[in-house]
This record gives structure tokens, sequence and C-alpha cells, in this order.
């Protein structure tokens, strides 16, 4: 190994990987950071030494979740096919985006109908960085992603305007984002403006944390300890509600993992997913 190689290598041991253009000159990698944290447990490069010991400190308390994280990956793409090849829909709205790993919702729907137009949508630099960098669009269809809130409704949609046709169905994809709201009332809320945003005939798709053991709620509280923005775990029923006055899609709210099962009974982790029809 070569001095610059080994130079090279303790620097990313000490901070994450070098993604020259990637990543803001601002960016503050000794605060650990949920995007990246997720990524760590996803097996992912783009994280730094603050995100690997909060990942490392949750997953001493509760191993499951890395599962957790990568169910919720196979939640997006089951989603997703669902919504392109079985609903028939065109253009999603996915709204909490996190850093980019493989079968992002642009890519899963383009494979099945590359004319898919997808809005993504963050408030995080880096996030939104490492988007205009990696998430290419199949030339027939669009990719676009917006820097707002996701609590600005009103500005969300009318940017997401300029990329979606607001008169035809869309996929809204709200993954692993609403923990980062703490009161249940502002968070459904947050949710029910967006959704009577779109038209009869649009989807929503979510999953989330849950605090469904001792273990999670434990390993919870110690990451929101950590210096991270807080994520706040929500009992079932809170998670349910998120979908009230909307159409279920069989087989209804499940336990990450359990959403139309591809190979067998996947093992249950503290997260639960759903998709529903705005009728």
């Amino acid at each position: 190994m070569s001095q610059n190689q080994a130079e090279q290598q303790t620097a990313e041991q000490q901070t994450g990987p070098r993604r020259t253009g990637a990543v803001p000159s601002t960016l503050d990698v000794s605060v650990p950071h949920s995007a990246r944290v997720w990524n760590y447990w996803l097996g992912g490069k783009d994280n730094f030494a603050s995100d690997r010991a909060a990942g490392d400190q949750v997953r001493a308390i509760f191993p499951e979740i890395v599962e957790a994280a990568r169910y919720s990956r196979v939640f997006l793409r089951q989603a997703v096919t669902y919504l392109a090849a079985e609903a028939g829909i065109r253009q999603f709205l996915d709204v909490g985006t996190g850093l980019p790993t493989a079968d992002n919702t642009h890519q899963v729907a383009q494979r099945i109908a590359p004319p898919t137009r997808v809005v993504y949508v963050d408030n995080d630099p880096m996030v939104l960085a490492h988007a205009r960098v990696l998430l290419t669009s199949d030339p027939a269809g669009a990719t676009q992603y917006l820097n707002a809130d996701l609590h600005d409704a009103e500005r969300v949609i009318r940017e997401a305007r300029a990329t979606l046709d607001l008169s035809e169905p869309v996929g809204l994809m709200m993954l692993g984002v609403m923990g980062h709201v703490a009161d249940p009332a502002q968070a459904r809320d947050a949710v029910r403006a967006l959704v009577s945003s779109l038209p009869a005939g649009s989807f929503l798709a979510m999953s989330d944390g849950t605090a469904t053991s001792e273990r999670v709620i434990e390993s919870h509280r110690q990451y929101n300890e950590s210096g991270a923005a807080p994520y706040h775990l929500r009992e079932v029923a809170d998670f349910t509600a998120f979908f009230d006055g909307l159409d279920l899609v069989e087989p209804g709210v499940v336990p990450l993992g359990r959403w139309r099962p591809e190979n067998g009974s996947p093992k249950v982790v503290d997260g639960y997913c759903g998709v529903a029809r705005k009728p």
C-alpha cells in the first residue's frame, strides 16, 4: 500500500469515504445523522465515524435493527412494484428520500414503466447532493429533487407540479420519515395535508419504527441522546391512524417483512408498513 493510499484509508476510517463534489463543505461529521446511520445499517459507505458509533450503540441493544433497515428497503421495492405494475401508477412523490442505495423509487418504477416521473423531497443538504449525483432518470421518464420540508405541504405540492401531473394519481412514499416528528397529531396533520393535495386514486405507502419491544425502545432512547435528530417510535395504533380515511391494500398494516412476503414468513421486526388508496 502506498503512503497516499494509507493516508486515505486512515481518513476514511475516521470520517468516511471521499466523494468529490457530493458532500457539502459545511458538513459536521462529528454529529451522527439519521440518514447516514441508516446507510451504515444497510451496509453502505456514505457514513462517518460518528454515524457508525451511534449505529453500533443501537445494534448492541437491538441487533435486529439491521434486519429492520433491510426489510424497509424490501418494502420500498415491493410497494413501488405493486403501484407501478398492478395499480398503474406512473408518477411518485417520495418524501424523506434518505441517502440513495440500491433500488430507489425511480429505479424500481422505471424498470416497469420507463416513462414514470418521480419527485424526491428532502431538506438535508447531504441527501440532496448525493441524490443529484447518483439518481439518474431513465430518458423516457423524469426525476426531480426538491429541497423542502414535509410540513410545508403547499410548497411541496406547488414545486412538484413542475414534474408531476397532479390531475392524475400519484404514489406518495413516506418511508421511515415520520418518526422525526415528535407529536402524533402534528405527524398525522402533515401526512393528511399531503394526501389531501393529491387526486383520488392516489396511494400512500408508509413504513416507520414502532414501540413494540422494550429493547427497541431502549435502543432508540440511547440513540436520541447521541446528538442525532431524535427518532420517535410510535405505537402500532398511532401508525395505523396515518391511513384513516384511505382504503388499505391487502394485507393491510403489518410488520416490516410481512407485506406480501416473497419467500416464506420473514422474521417479525419492530417496524410496521402499509399501502392504501385514496378513494
